[in-house]
């Protein structure tokens, strides 16, 4: 028997902490904890487990948050630090140390230090990046949605520039700066981003679509797009309206060796009553081929996790919530090698959740 914690951040003042019995397929709610309001993404340190960081998505002023995790994820604020803006809808712990923040409401980012205990933020020599307004498109505004670091770089999706900035240091641990971007389509909102076998792997809100194309070679702008494919299911209800939310690509292991693309759909317009799908892809000779549609009974699918995420165990499981709606919390089987899901457990003890982070008890 494997049991993992399940730590949840949402729209509220608290993060939520369940346990998932791989054996009995029974999700529990434990406990909630409070923190700084709207803690909507969380995020493990890299390295150390017992540390979590939670973007609280406050308007006007954003912030950043870390915390101790103890037994069944109980949790224990020790610092907070301001985000550089506004609305900061994600935060990325890197691997060297620092704590990469963007700001979706005041087009900003910032990459904030710790000090030799990774728990608190040293805020003195970190930049505000601040990203121009688009020219192009439809939203009028930038609206930096990630953080992804690859090599020595940060990716940073932006949704209103419909463009993928690429972020370099430039001394200081918290000095970073634009240093090139990758070219998205004009109006496809790109949101999240995964890089697998050096290909870059992008769902694109405003055009609910995912993209494949290989990631270019700093400094160049872009490559062509290789495959383009529509994340949305074949029937859309009357009055439906799609924005595409999440992108997970779990790593491939002896039980699972495909390297499937599971991406959310977020129907903020008529529901569909089964609920909106994850749509789960293969990449096919360069080309992005769906393999399922799946009903989930969730409404607006902003946020899911992979339990490899918690390591050896984990592989088998996804994890998913609506931002909207009372569905709960779903713990969801990766079945056929990960071409399928099947739903294994509910609990809907707290109604919406917009964020996952798996731990091994």
């Amino acid at each position: 028997m494997v049991n993992f914690t399940i730590l949840a951040g949402g729209y509220t003042s608290y993060i939520a902490s369940y346990i998932f019995n791989s054996e009995t397929n029974n999700l529990t709610y434990l406990n909630q904890y409070i923190t700084g309001g709207n803690p909507s993404w969380i995020i493990s340190h890299p390295t150390n487990k017992s540390i979590l960081y939670a973007a609280n998505e406050n308007v006007p002023t954003g912030a950043l948050q870390s915390f101790t995790v103890g037994p069944e994820g109980a949790l224990t604020l020790v610092d907070t630090a301001y985000s550089g803006g506004s609305g900061p809808p994600y935060c990325g712990s890197l691997s060297t140390g620092q704590v990469a923040i963007v700001n979706y409401g005041s087009g900003t980012a910032r990459v904030i230090p710790t000090t030799t205990d990774p728990l608190h933020f040293s805020t003195d020599d970190s930049t505000i990046v601040t990203f121009p307004v688009p020219t192009t498109g439809t939203q009028g505004v930038s609206e930096p949605h990630m953080v992804y670091q690859y090599g020595e770089e940060l990716l940073i999706p932006d949704k209103g520039n419909d463009k993928i900035w690429r972020l370099g240091r430039n001394g200081s641990p918290g000095d970073f700066s634009i240093h090139g971007q990758i070219a998205q389509p004009i109006g496809s909102g790109p949101r999240h981003i995964q890089i697998y076998e050096n290909q870059l792997y992008t769902i694109h809100e405003l055009a609910s679509t995912l993209t494949l194309q290989d990631f270019p070679a700093y400094p160049n702008s872009s490559t062509p797009i290789i495959s383009n494919v529509s994340t949305v299911p074949h029937y859309q209800p009357a009055g439906s309206s799609f924005a595409s939310g999440e992108v997970l690509i779990p790593l491939p292991t002896a039980e699972f060796p495909t390297a499937y693309i599971y991406t959310s759909n977020r129907n903020v317009g008529v529901q569909d009553p089964r609920g909106d799908t994850i749509a789960i892809f293969e990449n096919v000779d360069n080309q992005l081929v769906l393999r399922n549609q799946v009903y989930t009974g969730l409404n607006q699918i902003r946020g899911m996790m992979h339990g490899q995420q918690a390591g050896e165990g984990g592989e088998g499981y996804i994890v998913a919530a609506g931002f909207a709606g009372t569905a709960g919390v779903k713990v969801f089987k990766r079945t056929e090698g990960g071409a399928n899901l099947e739903e294994v457990a509910v609990n809907a003890k707290l109604p919406t959740q917009t964020s996952f982070v798996w731990l091994k008890q």
